[in-house]
């Protein structure tokens, strides 16, 4: 486990920037990930010849999700603070994020996923945010999904915990594709759509396209950690919830 848990790469003469996951077939968000992902962007992004970034994973599954053991009582606020940094990094780049998807994509691996711009997904392909089972919710969704797709079909996702096809995924507008090879089909979007371009103009239509929402998503996301963190954790089922899951037993309610 002491090898880096990201594979990172300059590609296409410096144009993009290649982030793979490479924990399989797992994949999960976890400290070391995070911090992974956030030296890369911080050292990468400012790259003058950037076009865009593409996050990819090993293995059969993109990411099964956060950390459970990390959402416990005495590392969760730190462990939300850092991954909500990540997703405002990304929700925040100045080039467009491409994310490439197969398998899972659950819980925080689903968040960082839609903090990205496009997201290319493989028939078969699961995305879910299943925290409401565990008696918690999902903080960075919350934020990111009524943006991408709509309140309602956000409320559905978010309250129910199910996950959805890819196929169901394109229809309601969370993905931008479904590919056999997404990998291949984000590449061939970067190659076509943004390496012909000047790397200052894509910089100022990143801008120009998502300034209001950076300012949204950074300020609700803010509103709704401090509630995860003061509130919810202080319930009884959100720490039954966790604590059962990693007991593998069922929870049992109190609602409260």
């Amino acid at each position: 486990m002491s090898e880096s848990p990201l594979k990172v790469s300059l590609e296409r003469d410096g144009k993009l920037l290649h982030l793979t996951l490479a924990r399989p077939k797992a994949n999960i968000v976890d400290a070391a990930m995070i911090a992974a992902l956030r030296a890369a962007l911080t050292e990468q992004l400012p790259q003058q010849k950037l076009r865009g970034v593409l996050l990819s994973a090993e293995g059969p599954h993109f990411s099964f999700g956060a950390s459970v053991e990390e959402h416990l009582p005495g590392s969760f606020a730190a462990m939300l603070q850092s991954l909500h940094a990540l997703v405002l990094q990304l929700v925040e780049s100045p080039v467009p994020v491409l994310v490439a998807v197969r398998g899972q994509c659950l819980g925080g691996g689903l968040e960082v996923a839609l903090s990205g711009h496009l997201i290319f997904a493989a028939p078969g392909a699961m995305l879910g945010q299943p925290e409401i089972k565990l008696g918690i919710f999902a903080p960075a969704a919350s934020c990111l999904l009524p943006e991408r797709i709509g309140q309602a079909q956000a409320d559905d996702l978010l309250f129910s915990g199910r996950s959805i096809t890819a196929e169901e995924a394109l229809r309601i507008g969370l993905l931008t594709a479904v590919a056999e090879d997404p990998d291949q089909t984000a590449l061939d979007y970067f190659d076509q759509h943004l390496a012909p371009h000047s790397a200052s103009a894509i910089r100022f239509a990143v801008r120009a396209a998502r300034g209001d929402l950076m300012k949204r998503v950074a300020a609700r996301i803010a509103a709704v950690e401090k509630m995860y963190v003061e509130e919810l954790m202080a319930t009884h089922d959100a720490v039954e919830g966790l604590t059962a899951f990693m007991a593998k037993r069922p929870s049992v309610w109190q609602d409260r």
